[in-house]
């Protein structure tokens, strides 16, 4: 995608934070807002790889906070260090290691909070 059609999942991140603010939105809208924009930001948001090289870290671009750039060996680097507790301290420097990637996690992280929140909401007889 060129232009803007890069950062559409802003555009639902925004939707989704104004439905939890206005509570216009019901629970299945806003659980399917939350895992569209969880998907955008781990898998698809444009920021820097990041993994760890030879020289340091990768500069090429990538698609998502959790994903690689094209070399074979980056794809899935962070997304391995998920399911070794070994590696989580690695894995949180490169999340938060500038700005654009900072802002990447922290919206994926709190589209997953939203879609927990939006699935338990009805359970406890809150607001819908």
């Amino acid at each position: 995608m060129k232009g803007f059609g890069k950062y559409w999942g802003w555009i639902v991140f925004v939707v989704l934070i104004a439905g939890w603010l206005t509570l216009n939105f019901g629970p299945v809208v806003l659980l399917a807002l939350s895992g569209i924009s969880a998907f955008y930001f781990f898998f698809n948001v444009p920021v820097w790889c990041g993994a760890e090289g030879r020289g340091g870290s990768c500069r090429n671009n990538s698609h998502g906070a959790l994903m690689g750039c094209h070399l074979r060996q980056h794809k899935f680097q962070k997304l391995k260090m998920i399911f070794w507790s070994a590696r989580w301290a690695r894995l949180r420097q490169e999340l938060f290691q500038n700005a654009t990637t900072a802002l990447a996690s922290l919206g994926g992280i709190l589209a997953v909070t939203s879609g927990v929140a939006a699935t338990l909401q009805p359970l406890f007889g809150g607001g819908w």
